[in-house]
This record gives C-alpha cells, structure tokens and sequence, in this order.
C-alpha cells in the first residue's frame, strides 16, 4: 500500500500497514461469504478484523495520534469518529452471527468505509508522521506498541 514515501522504515508504521494489510485480505473473505450468501462465514471474519483492529486502533488513537494532533485536529476528529463507526458495526458480531436481516449489509458497506479509512491513513497520516513526529515522539508511539503489542491473530486453514 504505502510505498512511496519509505514511511515502512519506521517500525510502528510498518506494523500499522502489516494490519492494515490483513485486514484488507480479510475483507475480500467478507465479500466472498457475502457472495455465498454464508453470513456465519461474514461474522467469523468480521470478529477476526475486530481483532487486528482492537490493538491497532489503540496504537492509532493512544500513541500515533496524539503526537500529530496539534498539526492535524479535524483530520483525526474525522478518523476516530471513522474508527466508532467501524467498531460499532463489527461489534455486532462479537456473539454470533447477528439476526438482523440489515446487518450483513451494514457490514459489507462498513468494509467499503473501512478501504477508504486505511487509504487516508496510509497515503496521509503515515507520511504526516514521518514529516512531523520527532524522535520523542516516536519513541513514545513505540511504547504505546510495546504496552498493547500486536495481538493479530493466525490465519485459519
């Protein structure tokens, strides 16, 4: 995804974009089982990207984040507000498999949000954060990793 800007040289970036990578692949697992008309396949998956995003999203909003605030407020006002709609969504799966005849649909066009969210990330706030962030503040957005760690989950067979 991001490529152009060497951004991936940073390690909390490169673990950022290592999620945003998986959950990009498991959103095609959504469109597959929503294809197949399997919304138990739809909310295995969704609770699987609920769980890369649970950490990256506490790296984003308690490390990454607060460090470019000063520079860019309405922008991340807009990314977190993003990442409620999301979890919101995804959450509804956390159970089972919802009953709500909408919900499959609120999923598929939450994952359509959640494309163009990682794109705003990794073509704007990842080279923001190379411009701007010092070394403190990197080291900082490290610690947060370091507290949370990755957490993603292995791939099902």
């Amino acid at each position: 995804m991001c490529e152009y800007c060497d951004c991936q040289a940073v390690a909390s970036i490169d673990q950022l974009t290592t999620e945003h990578e998986t959950v990009a692949n498991l959103i095609g697992h959504v469109r597959e089982a929503h294809r197949d008309g399997d919304p138990a396949r739809m909310a295995e998956t969704a609770r699987r990207i609920a769980a890369v995003l649970e950490p990256h999203t506490r790296v984003e909003e308690h490390g990454l984040f607060p460090a470019l605030a000063d520079d860019f407020p309405d922008q991340l006002a807009v990314l977190e507000a993003e990442h409620r709609r999301i979890e919101a969504v995804l959450a509804e799966a956390a159970d089972g498999t919802p009953v709500d005849p909408g919900w499959a649909e609120r999923l598929t066009d939450v994952l359509a949000l959640l494309r163009e969210h990682i794109l705003k990330e990794q073509d704007g706030v990842f080279p923001a954060a190379l411009a701007y962030l010092s070394t403190e503040q990197w080291e900082a957005v490290e610690a947060v990793r370091a507290r949370i760690g990755p957490r993603m989950p292995q791939p099902s067979g």
